[in-house]
């Protein structure tokens, strides 16, 4: 199967249990979303392997919580959902990434530069 990006909008019993795996720290009420606080995942073989939190407002874009499963790793998956996030927003012209839960910021830092984002003060940006 071919790996998509999806928008959650609605969490199917699988997606809970491909989510606590993704992020392990949040509990399946902290998911809420709406218009202005979305979740984005990487979905391969009916299962989620990647998830973003995004938080917008107006022309700016926030993602926090980036995450990709250990056995998927270094493989593009976070790339293409990021791209695809900012693809599906194209109203949105300023992109934050937060550095709050970084596990390696140095993995992170080279990550976000090969995005085109510039290190900030407690994250990256990109205009």
């Amino acid at each position: 199967m071919k790996l998509t990006i999806i928008r959650l909008e609605t969490f199917t019993g699988q997606d809970h249990i491909d989510l606590a795996k993704v992020w392990p720290e949040y509990s399946s009420a902290s998911l809420e979303v709406d218009e202005t606080h979305r979740i984005y995942a990487a979905r391969f073989n009916d299962r989620l392997l990647a998830a973003v939190r995004v938080t917008l407002r107006g022309c700016e874009g926030a993602l926090d919580s980036l995450r990709v499963r250990d056995i998927t790793r270094r493989r593009g998956v976070g790339q293409y959902l990021v791209e695809e996030v900012m693809r599906d927003n194209p109203s949105v012209t300023s992109w934050w990434i937060s550095d709050v839960g970084v596990e390696d910021r140095s993995v992170m830092a080279a990550f976000t530069q090969a995005l085109g984002f510039t290190a900030q003060q407690n994250g990256w940006e990109k205009r």
